[in-house]
C-alpha cells in the first residue's frame, strides 16, 4: 500500500511542468495565527468530522505543490505580531511590532514617525495596474490584517478616531477606518467593524439595545453614508446581512461593502447562517463581483479568528475556524483557473500550541491522551505553553472538556501569546515556484507581485505573455545587448 502509493506521488511530481505565466489573478489566504500544529490538528479534525480516522485527511492546502517557510520576526521583536508580520508579506518591508504600511523608521504610536515612512501594499500595486482588488476577513475590516493592505498607522488600535491620542490627531494622523474609504478605490471588502464607521452613539441595526455595539467615531462622520456617496453612478451596495448580501447579485455589482457585526465576526461554530454567511459564501461573493475584470483581480482572504480562539486558548474553535478557511480555499480554486490564478496560503505567526501524548491513530483530535500524567490525571494531547487555561487548583489540574473548554496551558496569561517558529506558506499557479525555500517573510509580496507583474518589478511581463491575453506581446525589433532591466 504504501509503496504504490509513494511511487503514485512520485510520478505525479516527475511529471510536473512548471507555471511560468504571468498571472492574471492573486489570491492570498491568509490563516492568522496558522501555524503549522493548527494546520494538523485541523486536518486531522476535518477527516474527524466526516467520521474518517483523521491523519490520513488531505486538506485542499495539502494539494498545493510548492511549499516554503518564512520567517516571522519583526525589526524589533524576535516573535511578531499581526501588524508587523503583514507589513512584511504584503508591503515587501519589516517593520516594529503593532505599526501596519510604514518601515521600521516608524514607531509604535508615534504619529510623527510615521510622516514620510508609509508603504504601500500589494493590494494598491494590483489596483495601480488596473486589476480589480478585495478583502475579505472574518475579523473587523479595519484589524491589523485587512488594514495593512490600504492604511499606515503608527498604531493597528487605531481603529476609529475615537481610538487616537489626541495627540496623534493634531499631528495629522488619521484613524484606520477613515482610510478604509480614501486610500484606495477597493472594490469589495467583506467583514466586520460597524462601530468604527459610524458617529457615537448611532445604534447598530442589529444590537440596537447594545451599547458596546454602537458606533464609536468622535467626529460625527458616518462613513458607510460617505463610501456610498463616493461611489454615486457605480452599482454598490452596503449591507450588513444575510438577507441583503444574497440578494447582491456579482454579475451587475461594481461595489460591495458588507460588515456582518459591530467589531470581529462570530466563530464559525457559533455562527448564526440565518443572518451571516460563512466565509466560503463570503469568498465566493468576492471572487465573482472581482473576475469580471478583464486585468484580473487581487483577492486578500483572511481566515482571522484562527488567532483570536488561540489567544483565548480554545483549540476547539481555532481548529473549527482553520476546516472553514480551508473550505473557503477549495471555492477560490473552484472558481479560478490555475494556468491563470496564483493562489498563495500562508500563516503570519505560529502560537504556543503543542500536539502531544501519543494519541492513537485515529483518536479525537480534541480529546486526551491515552496516557496519563505522574499526578493521575488526564491531559489533553493539544494543550498551550501560556494563556489562560493555567488551572491549578489545591495542587491539581481540573478534569476535561466542552466545547468551550480552554486547553491547559504550562503558563498563566490573561490571552495566550503568539510564538516565533517560521511558517508555511503553500503555492499554486503561475510562478508558484517562486515560493520556495526558507524565506524572509517580506520576500512573499515581492514574489507575488513579480507573478502578476504588478509594483515596480515587471521583467516578468517582458518575458513571458500573460495566459489571459488574446493578443501576443510586442516584441522589439532590435536587441538588447546585456541586461539592462
Amino acid at each position: 500500500f504504501w509503496r504504490s502509493q509513494a511511487r503514485t506521488t512520485l510520478q505525479t511530481a516527475l511529471d510536473r511542468k512548471l507555471n511560468t505565466n504571468v498571472a492574471k489573478n492573486i489570491l492570498f489566504f491568509l490563516g492568522d495565527g496558522m501555524g503549522i500544529t493548527t494546520y494538523t490538528a485541523a486536518r486531522i479534525l476535518k477527516g474527524q468530522l466526516q467520521n474518517q480516522t483523521g491523519e490520513e485527511t488531505v486538506m485542499t492546502m495539502d494539494t498545493f505543490t510548492n511549499v516554503g517557510l518564512v520567517k516571522t520576526y519583526s525589526v524589533d521583536f524576535q516573535i511578531a505580531d499581526s501588524a508587523a508580520t503583514a507589513t512584511a508579506y504584503l508591503c515587501g518591508v519589516k517593520t516594529n511590532l503593532n505599526t501596519i504600511g510604514v518601515s521600521a523608521a516608524a514607531r509604535n504610536g508615534i504619529c510623527k514617525s510615521q510622516k514620510g515612512n508609509e508603504v504601500t501594499s500589494i493590494l494598491k500595486w494590483a489596483k495601480d495596474a488596473g486589476k480589480s482588488v478585495g478583502i475579505v476577513t472574518t475579523t473587523r475590516v479595519q484589524h491589523a490584517t485587512p488594514a495593512t493592505s490600504y492604511a499606515h498607522s503608527a498604531s493597528r488600535k487605531w481603529y476609529s478616531d475615537a481610538d487616537m491620542p489626541e495627540a496623534a490627531k493634531n499631528d495629522g494622523c488619521t484613524d484606520i477606518a477613515s482610510q478604509l474609504i480614501k486610500n484606495t478605490d477597493i472594490d469589495v471588502i467583506i467583514g466586520g467593524g460597524r462601530k468604527y464607521m459610524t458617529p457615537s452613539g448611532t445604534k447598530d441595526p442589529e444590537y440596537p439595545k447594545d451599547y458596546s455595539s454602537m458606533g464609536k467615531r468622535k467626529d460625527g462622520r458616518n462613513l458607510i453614508n460617505e463610501w456610498q456617496s463616493l461611489k454615486t453612478g457605480k452599482v454598490a451596495h452596503y449591507v450588513w446581512n444575510r438577507t441583503d448580501f444574497d440578494a447582491v447579485d456579482p454579475e451587475t455589482t461594481d461595489y460591495l461593502l458588507a460588515l456582518f457585526e459591530p467589531g470581529d465576526l462570530r466563530f464559525e461554530a457559533d455562527r448564526d447562517p440565518s443572518m451571516d454567511p460563512s466565509i466560503v459564501e463570503t469568498t465566493e461573493k468576492a471572487i465573482r463581483i472581482l473576475q469580471k475584470n478583464p486585468k484580473g483581480f487581487f483577492l486578500l482572504v483572511e481566515g482571522g479568528r484562527i488567532d483570536q480562539a488561540h489567544h483565548d486558548g480554545r483549540a476547539f474553535m481555532a481548529l473549527h475556524e482553520t476546516v472553514a478557511f480551508d473550505s473557503a480555499i477549495a471555492k477560490g480554486l473552484e472558481l479560478t483557473k490555475e494556468e491563470e490564478t496564483l493562489t498563495v496560503v500562508m500563516a503570519d505567526h505560529s502560537h504556543p500550541f503543542t500536539f502531544n501524548g501519543y494519541p492513537f491513530r485515529g483518536q479525537s483530535i480534541l480529546g486526551k491522551s491515552p496516557l496519563w500524567a505522574s499526578d493521575m490525571l488526564p491531559y489533553t494531547t493539544l494543550m498551550y505553553g501560556n494563556g489562560p487555561g493555567h488551572k491549578i487548583t489545591n495542587g491539581k489540574r481540573p478534569d476535561i472538556q466542552t466545547k468551550d473548554y480552554v486547553q491547559l496551558s504550562a503558563v498563566p496569561t490573561e490571552s495566550a501569546t503568539h510564538s516565533g517558529e517560521d511558517v508555511a506558506v503553500l503555492a499554486r499557479g503561475p510562478m508558484a515556484h517562486l515560493f520556495h525555500g526558507v524565506q524572509e517573510q517580506n520576500y512573499v509580496a515581492h514574489a507575488m507581485a513579480y507573478a502578476a507583474c504588478v509594483g515596480a518589478d515587471l521583467r516578468h511581463c517582458q518575458r513571458a505573455e500573460p495566459a489571459f491575453s488574446p493578443f501576443p506581446l510586442l516584441k522589439p525589433s532590435y536587441s538588447l545587448q546585456g541586461d539592462v532591466r
